[in-house]
């Protein structure tokens, strides 16, 4: 998609995203470990250089919350957060995301995107946003726990009401209504910038003593290559993981998007409009970005006609830099407030039933990723391998299971398999027809109906042949009938041929 010029719906769509990613962007930096600050790196110059590279006009990237609780996963194990150390090895960590993606895409693999099945994006997506809204708390009842986990933290922190600041929880609570209630109002209303400018006036006028965000550097962004390229090896796994899973949220809004307006859509320059996003973040000091759904959906709603206001949206923050310090007397029970509302959204028990109530299988693998995401925590990529490995072993379950059903009409016995039948699974026929040839020695006719079969795969099609044969010498009537279309020529060569034509 080309850039073009940037029509007027371009820059205020682009403005409008912008007053939102900045308030938003501070607190997903937070969440991700690190000062508030580099979330407003994290948003202007990865938004402003995807824009070139883009296929989906309404993509908004930046900060994101599933990419910032993968951050804060993959680094906490190697340095405290908050500290040098720790902002160094997200922005290699930036560096490595946005390579693996660039590779991808160059490499025409955009189509990773799909691979993560949906029972396996349910369960993670849920228990991520179980795990982003249990790190928040804290904040919204300005406590400082110390039990050394996030679920941990969350649950101390809702047990000590005499720790909580009500000062902060009624600044959680308004905050909440204007962002909720703005959305009732119109779509467009800018309810995170209205509940973020009212709480600095609030607070400042007040002189409000709870925690706040602190002290915001101006100036403009400074830029360095200077990476601790020696912690690469720490940080390969991590990395690879966001890269594909951190995809599956842009992939998935541009799709959304592109298919609602049927407009063509490209999952490998949308691979590398990330991996260029990513490279961005990193050598701007910041930490892996990702797409907005909120952010997208209000720059489409705000009238934007072309990757125009993404770039748009960049370079207002990257001018608002110098501005900054105005929000330094923001609370931070504000921040987590702006994160849950985002984020809620995100738990799908009404998915999760759907799934567990239509297949017990794809349901093992969605509840199986949401507990291995919640008990790995904060390392939730681990949760996404584990998923991986439980759709891997519903697919073989499957693979290695046939339904055989069976009728009996005076000497005939049909037998009407059900599923992939491969050599693995041609046994459960050959053991039920001697079963009913055991307890019905009257039967003389045996008919194999392929008519229910999924696929017939050659050694399926071989070892069904060697069957028939096998039961044809003890004077048996044996036919195979209903074979699929599409493995007609699988059939003929194994099933229909004399058993000394057939290959061996």
């Amino acid at each position: 998609m080309t850039l073009g010029r940037p029509s007027t719906g371009d820059v205020v769509a682009g403005i409008s995203v912008a007053l939102v990613a900045i308030p938003q962007s501070l607190a997903y930096a937070e969440l991700a470990g690190l000062p508030a600050k580099y979330g407003l790196f994290a948003s202007a110059l990865p938004s402003l250089l995807a824009a070139a590279f883009v296929s989906s006009r309404y993509l908004q990237t930046g900060p994101v919350a599933l990419t910032s609780l993968l951050t804060f996963g993959a680094l906490t194990s190697l340095a405290e957060p908050q500290t040098a150390d720790y902002i160094a090895l997200a922005a290699l960590l930036a560096v490595l995301v946005g390579a693996f993606r660039v590779a991808l895409g160059l490499l025409r693999m955009g189509g990773v995107a799909y691979l993560l099945s949906e029972p396996v994006l349910t369960g993670f997506t849920t228990g991520a946003a179980v795990l982003i809204i249990s790190s928040q708390l804290p904040k919204v009842f300005d406590v400082s726990p110390d039990e050394g986990g996030v679920l941990a933290n969350a649950f101390a922190a809702l047990t000590s009401p005499g720790d909580w600041s009500w000062l902060a929880i009624a600044y959680a609570v308004g905050v909440a209504a204007v962002i909720i209630l703005g959305r009732k109002v119109h779509n467009l209303f800018p309810g995170v910038l209205v509940a973020v400018v009212a709480s600095i006036v609030l607070s400042s006028l007040t002189g409000y003593d709870g925690s706040i965000v602190g002290e915001l550097d101006g100036g403009f962004l400074s830029l360095g290559l200077d990476f601790r390229w020696g912690s690469t090896g720490d940080l390969l796994v991590p990395a690879l993981a966001i890269a594909l899973v951190g995809f599956a949220e842009p992939s998935s809004i541009a799709r959304t998007f592109a298919s609602e307006e049927r407009q063509p859509w490209n999952a490998n320059r949308e691979m590398i409009s990330q991996g260029v996003a990513n490279l961005a973040a990193g050598v701007s000091g910041a930490f892996p970005v990702g797409g907005s759904f909120s952010r997208s959906s209000l720059n489409r709603l705000a009238g934007a006609t072309s990757p125009w206001s993404g770039a748009i949206t960049g370079a207002f923050v990257l001018l608002a830099l110098p501005l900054t310090p105005l929000l330094e007397d923001l609370p931070r029970a504000v921040l987590g407030t702006v994160v849950i509302v985002a984020v809620f959204k995100l738990i799908k028990p009404r998915g999760l039933y759907d799934v567990v109530s239509q297949s017990w299988p794809e349901g093992l693998a969605a509840v199986g990723t949401l507990v291995a995401t919640l008990a790995f925590a904060p390392r939730v990529e681990r949760g996404v391998l584990v998923g991986i490995g439980l759709a891997i072993a519903v697919h073989l379950y499957r693979e290695l299971t046939v339904r055989v059903d069976s009728t009996r009409s005076a000497e005939i016995l049909t037998v009407t398999p059900k599923g992939v039948l491969w050599f693995a699974t041609v046994p459960q026929i050959d053991g039920l027809i001697r079963q009913e040839l055991a307890e019905h020695p009257d039967l003389h006719q045996i008919v194999i109906d392929l008519g229910s079969v999924g696929r017939l795969d050659y050694t399926g099609a071989a070892a069904l042949g060697r069957l028939v044969d096998e039961l044809s010498a003890t004077h048996l009537d044996v036919s195979v009938a209903n074979v699929p279309p599409g493995e007609s020529r699988v059939a003929e060569v194994h099933l229909s041929a004399p058993p000394e034509r057939r290959p061996q």
